[in-house]
């Protein structure tokens, strides 16, 4: 029973992969922060053309 208690507290696997699981985690939150980033300014070029091509439509008519 000592010998199984004393390999739990030595294998380190469960520490690599919180480490893992850790490291993912950062990843996510940096990968939504740059696709949030994108999407925003995407969204203002987005505007920009929809009002110059209303505006040059207008000045056609």
């Amino acid at each position: 029973m000592k010998s199984l208690i004393n390999r739990f507290v030595k294998d380190e696997s469960g520490a690599t992969a919180i480490e893992y699981g850790l490291i993912a985690g950062l990843l996510s939150i940096i990968i939504l922060a740059a696709v949030t980033a994108t999407g925003t300014s995407l969204s203002a070029i987005f505007t920009s053309i929809s009002t110059t091509l209303k505006t040059a439509d207008t000045a056609i008519k």
